[in-house]
């Protein structure tokens, strides 16, 4: 699955060798190859086993010296890649160094992107001792002089990716292992209505039974209108984890004392930075008439009547406060609106479909800037007057998970 799969970018100027570096560490014709520059248009990606790496993402960008208004539009979605990558390979060819490549290596820095550097088609044209010193004023990433059309050298780069890769890449957190043990019932309440897929059960409810089995505990799924029906067999439950859409049937259903929280907020807790979440939905309180409100969904998908984010979240928001409100839904990993200065809060989905990196990286601008940012169950948490109760035994960070630097 890719939000568990190492995410490595190729970035670099036009017919530098992009596709041919893709195909070579897939050891598939993945991306087109041409000698005629712009070929790749959108990012490419493609999931791939990588010896001694594991299962990883290449994602295969447009040159960053493409030109005209298509170009400009094609190097945007190059840049918007940087955010979303747990590495990356600043490949040139020809001994080209210049700006291009320096800028690169600044929004590596500011997205904290390990990089190396790879000179491509060493079998025409190896790399000059002037190329590796105007490399050097800049960066101090490691140089790979080598061939795409060179078996041995994908060795070579393998190994020096390995050394780039950060730990954190490959650190799995536990969404509710530190807050039960094992034999432990964990209730869980997935109400069926029309967002729920037919047949089956949406990625969040999937993941959190697998990782309730993992910590050894008894796991219970109902539906909320059999909650007193489990409650008659005189089990307590350690943990009863609900579907944020039905919070306050599920709180008024529950004894107190009996530990509640949302499958969109432990996800809130393992993937963003639940610190400023916790500060940031509060400010629910404090809107005004005529605020601007920000949906961020990190997929896309069919909406619906029961849409959460789309239909009961702003009905819920504007009933709560009395606010006439505006709102704006950004769906999958969308370029951001450029006025992030203009919303007054940020509610972000769970982001079951995305990998932490990526949900810290959308959520910093905001951070920066000072706008209050919260997450779907909070929110729900909030309106319904449980959201101390869903958030008091989460509230230090999942362990091994760092965030992104405020700096």
């Amino acid at each position: 699955m890719s939000i568990n799969s190492l995410h490595i970018g190729i970035f670099g100027r036009r017919n530098t060798g992009k596709s041919s570096l893709i195909n070579m560490l897939t050891g598939q014709d993945i991306s087109i190859v041409s000698n005629f520059p712009g070929t790749t248009t959108d990012p490419v990606k493609k999931s791939v086993e990588i010896f001694n790496i594991g299962p990883a993402i290449l994602i295969d960008t447009a040159g960053i010296d493409d030109l005209g208004e298509i170009g400009n539009k094609k190097i945007r979605k190059s840049q918007e890649v940087i955010r979303k990558v747990d590495c990356a390979i600043l490949l040139i060819a020809g001994n080209q160094f210049g700006d291009y490549e320096v800028q690169l290596i600044e929004q590596f820095k500011k997205n904290e992107v390990p990089y190396l550097f790879a000179h491509n088609k060493n079998d025409i044209d190896k790399i000059a001792a002037i190329t590796v010193t105007a490399i050097k004023q800049h960066s101090n990433a490691e140089i790979i002089d080598f061939s795409t059309i060179n078996p041995a050298d994908k060795d070579r780069l393998i190994t020096a990716l390995k050394r780039i890769i950060p730990a954190t890449a490959f650190q799995r957190s536990s969404l509710i292992g530190d807050l039960v043990r094992p034999k432990d019932v964990v209730l869980l309440v997935t109400p069926i209505d029309s967002e729920a897929p037919e047949g089956r059960m949406i990625l969040p409810q999937n993941q959190t039974i697998r990782d309730a089995l993992d910590n050894q505990c008894v796991t219970v799924v109902v539906r909320e209108s059999e909650i007193p029906d489990f409650l008659q067999l005189g089990i307590k439950p350690a943990l009863v984890i609900t579907d944020s859409s039905v919070f306050g049937i599920v709180a008024e259903a529950l004894p107190e004392e009996i530990p509640l929280t949302s499958f969109s907020i432990l996800f809130a807790r393992m993937k963003g930075n639940f610190t400023a979440f916790l500060e940031g939905t509060p400010h629910i309180s404090r809107l005004k008439d005529g605020d601007h409100i920000l949906l961020l969904e990190s997929c896309t998908h069919q909406t619906s009547c029961d849409d959460i984010g789309r239909v009961k979240i702003p009905k819920l928001l504007q009933q709560f406060t009395g606010k006439r409100l505006h709102f704006t839904v950004v769906s999958g990993l969308s370029e951001l609106p450029s006025n992030i200065r203009n919303f007054s809060l940020v509610i972000q989905c769970g982001g079951c479909m995305i990998t932490r990196k990526q949900l810290l990286n959308r959520l910093h601008p905001f951070i920066q800037q000072g706008v209050p940012v919260t997450n779907y169950g909070m929110v729900l948490a909030y309106i319904h007057g449980i959201f101390r109760r869903a958030t008091k035994m989460l509230e230090k960070e999942p362990v091994n998970l760092p965030l992104f630097p405020d700096n």
